[in-house]
Formats: C-alpha cells, sequence, structure tokens
C-alpha cells in the first residue's frame, strides 16, 4: 500500500488517499468532488498550513509575500506559472505575510517575497527575492 499518497484537497481540506501512478490523472476529492491540482497556488492560513504542511505525502512551497510588495506582485505570475509545471508532485501556497503574520513570525520571515520548501512540515530549504518561473522549477526540483 505504499504506493497510496495523502493528498489534501485544496478546497475542503480533506485528506485524500490517491495511488502515486495516478497523480497526474486528475484526481478529484472523495468528499467535495473539486479538483486536487488546478495548476494554481492555494492561500494557506493559520488554520490550515499545519494540515497542508504536515498531513500530505508531497512537498509544499509557500511563498510568503504581501499585497503592498512590488516584487511579490511581479513574481506572481511566475509562481502561477511555477504551480502549472511542478504539479501533482508537489503543491505551491501562497501566505500573505500581513493577514497572517502569525506565521511570517513563526517562520522568521524577515524580507518577501520568501519562497520555502517544507516536506512532512520540515523546512527543506529557503530563497528570498523575486523568481522567474524557470528559476522557482529549478530551485525546488534542485532541493527535492
Amino acid at each position: 500500500m505504499s504506493d497510496m499518497m495523502r493528498i489534501l484537497c485544496p478546497r475542503c481540506h480533506t485528506i485524500n488517499r490517491v495511488p502515486a501512478a495516478r497523480l497526474a490523472d486528475g484526481p478529484k476529492c472523495g468528499q467535495c468532488h473539486e479538483r486536487l491540482f488546478t495548476g494554481h497556488p492555494i492561500a494557506l492560513t493559520v488554520a490550515d498550513f499545519d494540515m497542508h504542511a504536515t498531513r500530505s505525502d508531497i512537498p509544499l512551497v509557500v511563498d510568503f509575500w504581501a499585497p503592498w510588495c512590488g516584487p511579490c506582485r511581479m513574481m506572481a505570475p511566475a509562481y502561477e506559472q511555477a504551480a502549472k509545471i511542478l504539479e501533482p508532485h508537489v503543491r505551491l501556497a501562497k501566505v500573505n505575510t500581513e493577514e497572517e503574520q502569525a506565521l511570517g513570525a513563526r517562520f522568521g520571515i524577515q524580507s518577501i517575497p520568501t519562497v520555502m520548501l517544507l516536506r512532512g512540515g520540515r523546512e527543506v530549504a529557503r530563497q528570498s527575492g523575486a523568481l522567474d518561473a524557470q528559476d522557482i522549477v529549478r530551485w525546488v526540483r534542485a532541493h527535492l
């Protein structure tokens, strides 16, 4: 049964068990029936961050950003593009540090944008500064 992966639904946060070989087949949530992968980053809050960081079997890449940050806004389309490339083997998420100040403080975010790769809830790598889509993809793959 080790080929079964736990994947959290980006909408209802239900844990779904999906065969690893079927990740790219467009699996849907057993609870809400929405697609588990949409090719877009998901927004995380204090309420659901830990669940996505620790209960899913795929790595989580988090963009810590703020609406007032020019480089963050410049990187947003590249981050969207990277989600289309990296899913379904990696989940991309965004944390608005203005609204979720506790998460920014918890991870010691001192400059934004900061991109962090987590696996099993543990930080694997971190990169500060705006990146283009290819650099995001390259950075993630280099640290997996």
